[in-house]
């Protein structure tokens, strides 16, 4: 059965769209027998490799960012769901703008090398984790982060990386907070809130190293909250967000946990991979699935 190709042509604003040519070439190069499928609107990629999984056009290969990867593991899963006994590694030619869980598991992002590793056949199992039902693999979060992830989609004019730290700070100059209750394996907290990154992998936007000591196939989640913080204090921070440093602030708090679950007051939004995933809820609960994704990547 020949591999199946989903490509998100707007990823990175249209420069993997670009590049659809030299991906064919690339793949043919490679000998690579795939079939390719463009995704055209958000969650369609998600049809796309429910549907693979389900006529067996495996191994599945998403090209494109955070947002694809996530998109496409979430349409493994839900096929998986109906049939345990299916399961291909999932691979990924990373061509978005940040680009973090590749980047994070060493999967090149130059485009012949990145095939080179899925010919390899080298793989390693990560962790899953699920918000409210819904799958990710990197990064999920609510509070400020979410706010940052619409300020981000909200944005046009400035590109790359550099757009979600303007999208953080105009974030920060609204200054959101929440009143809220976290339980956790052997924690509680209730209290003023600011805001919830919940970790697979360290980094988060391409900068931002927001739980810096996850670790992607521990069989936990790594988190990190604050409580209400001046604008003064959050702008003091963010630099230190980009090396991970923040940690180490008294009112920044950090755990690993196998589950989460977070009741807010108002409503917040759920970000998994980058994207919001559900736009407003009052109850909140992370899990993770242990070593539930096979991933072409260097061994460690």
């Amino acid at each position: 059965m020949p591999a199946t190709v989903i490509l998100n042509p707007y990823a990175n604003r249209w420069k993997c769209g670009d590049q659809t040519d030299a991906i064919k070439h690339s793949l043919q190069r490679a000998a690579i027998d795939y079939s390719m499928h463009i995704s055209d609107k958000r969650g369609h990629a998600t049809e796309l490799a429910r549907m693979a999984v389900k006529i067996g056009h495996l191994p599945v290969i998403a090209i494109g960012g955070d947002g694809t990867l996530n998109e496409v593991v979430n349409g493994i899963f839900q096929a998986k769901s109906r049939n345990t006994d299916l399961m291909s590694p999932l691979a990924t030619i990373p061509m978005g703008t940040c680009n973090d869980l590749a980047t994070m598991l060493d999967i090149p992002s130059e485009l012949d090398a990145s095939i080179e590793l899925i010919k390899s056949g080298s793989t390693r199992s990560i962790d899953v984790g699920t918000a409210n039902g819904h799958y990710f693999v990197n990064n999920a979060a609510i509070g400020l982060e979410t706010e940052v992830a619409l300020q981000n989609d909200r944005i046009k004019s400035i590109g790359g990386v550099l757009r979600y730290i303007v999208a953080a700070v105009l974030t920060i100059m609204k200054r959101p907070m929440w009143q809220a209750e976290i339980s956790w394996d052997n924690g509680h907290y209730k209290g003023s809130l600011t805001l919830v990154s919940v970790g697979n992998s360290k980094r988060t936007g391409g900068v931002f190293y927001m739980t810096p000591n996850a670790i992607p196939d521990d069989g936990k989640l790594d988190f990190i909250y604050a409580p209400a913080l001046t604008r003064a204090h959050l702008f003091r921070l963010l630099p230190k967000t980009i090396k991970g440093t923040h940690i180490s602030e008294s009112a920044v708090y950090e755990h690993r946990t196998t589950r989460l679950t977070i009741r807010t007051d108002p409503a917040t939004s759920i970000q998994t991979d980058g994207e919001i995933s559900v736009s407003e809820t009052t109850e909140i609960e992370f899990n993770v699935i242990p070593k539930s994704l096979s991933i072409f990547a260097p061994q460690k």
